[in-house]
C-alpha cells in the first residue's frame, strides 16, 4: 500500500505491524478479522491473516497449491485486494460460518407455516454470519380474508416486525450484527404501509427497505395516470371482475390479479419520495431493468437484493464479494506525474476472480437450497473501493468530467479482466452448471463485451454467471486505513466514528481520511489542500449519478450508492434525483438527507459523538444503498 510504514500504536498486537496507520484500523482487524481459536491468538499480525486467507483459498486448487497461495498472498498484502468480510474472518478457521456475505432467501409462502419456515431459514443463515434479503410481496394484504381459519390477514409489514425481533435476538446472542433487506412491489396493496413503516425510529431498525418499481409504473408516472394495486387470485378461483395479469414475485408465469383499488401514480411516487426525504427510506429498485439486464435472464427471475442492494439475486442466491483498493495502484501521489496503474489493476483483478471462485469449494452454506442455487451460477461480485481517495491522490476532483471518465475506464479494466479470467477458468475447471451458450450470449449486458470475450464464451464457456458489483465496503475500507468507501466521495476528512466492542460496548475514535492523512504526512499540517480535496457535501446530485452511471456500464450485478444531500435541500429537487436516475439507466437509487429520525451518517471532528450522529462500524451492511 502507498506509504505503508512501521508505527507504534496503543495496542500491543500491532507494535511491530507495519501496515496499520491508524489505531481504529488495527482495532477493526483485532475485533473482526483476527483468528482466535478458543481464545488463543493464531494471527499474530495482519500478515498472518493474509497468509491464512491465501492458504485456505489455495487449498481447493487441483495442483500448484503453494504457488497459488503465494499469488493470492501477493494481492492481499498491503490491502491491495479486499475480499468480503466473511472471507477475511472465516477462511482457514474451524468456525462454522459461511464465507458468503449475504443471501436472498426463498419465497415467503402465504401461510402461517410458510411464514415461520422462512423465518427459521433466515435465523439459521444469520446465525452463520450471512445477511438476508426477502421479497414480502407474496404475503396477502392487510384485511384480506385468510381462508380456512375465518380471520383476516395482518399484512406483510406486521410479519416483518417478527423478522426484526428475530434479528435483534441473533445480535444479542453475540453473533455478527444481522442485516436484512425487505422489498415490496409497487403494485402491492400494502405499499403505503411499507413506505411509512420506518417513520418511527424504533420500527424495523434491522431492515433496509426498497420498493420494486416496474417499467409500467414509471410509464404511468410519466403519463400522470392511475395505478392499480393488486394481488393474485387464490389458486382455483376463476378470473372475474377487475383483473390484470402480473409476473408476480415467486411465480414463473404471469398470474391473474384482482385490482383492489387504484391510486394516482404521481401521488404514490410522491409518497415514496416524501418518506425517503424525511427519513431516508425506502430506496427504489428498478426491478424490470434488473431482470432485463440479468445475464441469467433465461433461467431465473429476481425480486430481491442483498441488504445493501449491490447484488440482485434469485431465491437462495448468495453474494461472493471482493474489492480492489484503488489507492494501492496510485503511483507518485499528489505530484504532477501521478497516475493510476491500470496494468496492475488488470492483473490483480484476474487473480481476485480465481480467489473468489474458490470460495464456492471452500465455504459451507447454512441451507442446502443455498448451496444448490449458488453453485449453479457461481456469481461473483468483484468491485472497487477507495475511488474518491485515489482521485484526490491523482489531483482530480470527484464529480468532474475527468473523474467520471477515469472511473469508467477503471471499471472497464476490472470488468474485462474479470470476464477474461472467468473464461480461462472455464477452460480449466468447467463452466457454471446453468450455462447455456446461445442464451447467455443473447444477454443485453453480455452483448456489450469485447469480441474476444464473446468468442471465448462461445468456445469455452464461462466459469461465473456474473463478475462485477460495487459494494459499500464500510468495514473493510476502514480496515485498510480508512480509505474512502466503494465509489462514494469522502464524507469528511476528519470525523468521529464508533466501534462496537466484543462486549457490545462502544468506543469512539477520531479518525481521518486516508488520502487526507497521507497528504498531511507528505506536505505538513499547514499545507493548503489541493482543489481535488472534495467532500460529499461539495458534489452535486447530478455528479453523484454521473459517476454511478459511468461505472454501471461495466457492472453486471449492481452498485451500492447513496447520493448525499444537505438537510436544507428542497423536496422538488430531491424528487428529481430519482427520476433522473431512471432516465440515466441506473438500476436503482438511494439518497440521504440528514433528518431527525436517522440523524447524520458521521459527525465532523469538531462535533461531539452521539448515539444518532456517529457512524457505527457495525452498520456497514445497514446503511441504505442504492442498486
Amino acid at each position: 500500500m502507498a506509504l505503508a510504514f512501521r508505527r507504534a500504536c496503543s495496542y500491543n498486537f500491532c507494535m511491530s505491524d507495519e501496515y496499520f496507520l491508524t489505531d481504529i484500523s488495527a482495532r477493526i482487524w483485532d475485533s473482526k478479522y483476527r483468528f482466535r481459536d478458543h481464545g488463543e491468538i493464531r494471527d499474530l499480525t495482519v500478515v498472518d491473516t493474509w497468509r491464512r486467507i491465501a492458504r485456505a483459498l489455495a487449498s481447493v486448487e487441483n495442483s500448484q497449491r503453494e504457488a497459488w497461495a503465494q499469488r493470492f498472498y501477493s494481492v492481499l498484502e498491503g490491502f491491495r485486494f479486499l475480499p468480503g468480510g466473511r472471507i477475511q474472518a472465516g477462511a482457514g478457521t474451524p468456525h462454522k460460518v459461511t464465507l458468503f456475505n449475504c443471501f436472498v432467501m426463498g419465497p415467503v409462502e402465504d401461510s402461517l407455516n410458510g411464514i415461520f419456515d422462512a423465518l427459521k431459514e433466515g435465523a439459521l443463515t444469520m446465525q452463520q454470519g450471512g445477511g438476508v434479503g426477502y421479497d414480502f410481496s407474496t404475503l396477502r394484504p392487510r384485511g384480506q380474508p385468510a381462508r380456512g381459519v375465518g380471520t383476516v390477514a395482518s399484512g406483510p409489514v406486521s410479519f416483518m416486525r417478527i423478522w426484526d425481533s428475530m434479528c435483534a435476538t441473533i445480535l444479542s446472542s453475540g453473533a455478527r450484527r444481522g442485516a436484512m433487506m425487505a422489498t415490496l412491489r409497487c403494485d402491492h396493496p400494502d405499499i403505503e404501509d411499507f413506505i411509512e413503516a420506518k417513520r418511527s425510529p424504533q420500527m424495523l431498525r434491522h431492515f433496509n427497505l426498497s420498493v420494486l418499481v416496474s417499467d409500467e409504473f414509471m410509464q404511468a408516472l410519466a403519463g400522470d395516470k392511475d395505478w392499480p394495486l393488486v394481488f393474485p387470485l387464490p389458486p382455483g378461483d376463476e378470473p372475474s371482475g377487475d383483473i390484470v395479469y402480473r409476473a408476480w414475485s415467486g411465480a414463473d408465469k404471469p398470474l391473474p390479479c384482482r385490482v383492489l383499488r387504484r391510486v394516482r401514480a404521481r401521488a404514490l411516487w410522491d409518497r415514496i419520495m416524501r418518506a425517503t426525504y424525511d427519513y431516508a427510506e425506502p430506496g427504489v429498485i428498478f426491478i424490470d431493468r434488473i431482470n432485463r439486464l440479468n445475464n441469467l435472464w433465461y433461467c431465473e427471475h429476481v425480486s430481491a437484493t442483498n441488504p445493501c442492494g449491490e447484488v440482485p439475486l434469485p431465491p437462495y442466491g448468495a453474494c461472493d464479494l471482493g474489492s480492489l483498493n484503488l489507492t494501492a495502484f496510485v503511483r507518485a501521489p499528489f505530484r504532477s506525474e501521478a497516475r493510476l496503474d491500470q496494468g496492475a489493476i488488470r492483473d490483480t483483478a484476474a487473480v481476485a476472480v480465481r480467489m473468489l471462485d474458490n470460495v464456492y469449494e471452500l465455504s459451507g452454506f447454512p441451507l442446502p437450497q443455498q448451496a444448490q442455487t449458488a453453485r449453479g451460477t457461481r456469481r461473483l461480485g468483484l468491485g472497487l473501493t477507495g475511488l474518491a481517495d485515489a482521485l484526490i491522490m491523482l489531483g482530480i476532483p470527484y464529480g468532474s468530467d475527468k473523474s467520471i471518465e477515469l472511473a469508467g475506464q477503471v471499471m472497464q479494466t476490472i470488468c474485462h479482466s474479470a470476464y477474461r479470467s472467468s473464461v480461462a477458468l472455464a477452460r480449466e475447471k468447467g463452466a457454471f452448471p446453468k450455462f447455456d451458450a446461445d442464451k447467455y450470449l443473447q444477454g443485453e449486458f453480455i452483448r456489450t463485451l469485447p469480441a474476444d470475450i464473446l468468442e471465448g464464451i462461445r468456445g469455452r464457456g464461462i466459469r461465473n454467471s456474473h463478475l462485477t458489483a460495487i459494494a459499500p465496503t464500510g468495514t473493510i475500507s476502514l480496515l485498510a486505513n480508512n480509505i474512502s468507501s466503494g465509489l462514494e466521495p469522502v464524507y469528511e476528512f476528519s470525523y468521529w466514528r464508533r466501534v462496537r466492542e466484543a462486549d457490545s460496548s462502544l468506543t469512539s475514535f477520531k479518525v481521518a481520511d486516508y488520502a487526507y492523512s497521507l497528504f498531511r504526512r507528505e506536505r505538513g499540517e499547514q499545507a493548503e489542500l489541493t482543489p481535488a480535496f472534495v467532500r460529499a457535501a461539495d458534489v452535486e446530485p447530478d455528479s453523484h449519478l454521473a459517476v454511478q452511471a459511468a461505472l454501471q456500464r461495466y457492472v453486471d450485478n449492481s452498485i451500492s450508492k447513496t447520493v448525499n444531500v444537505p438537510e436544507g435541500f428542497g423536496f422538488e429537487a430531491f424528487r428529481g434525483i430519482y427520476e433522473q436516475a431512471h432516465k440515466m439507466g441506473l438500476k436503482g437509487c438511494t439518497a440521504f438527507r440528514p433528518n431527525p429520525v436517522t440523524g447524520q451518517v458521521m459527525v465532523a471532528e469538531e462535533g461531539v459523538p452521539g448515539e444518532k450522529q456517529c457512524c457505527f462500524v457495525d452498520r456497514e451492511v445497514g446503511v441504505p444503498g442504492g442498486a
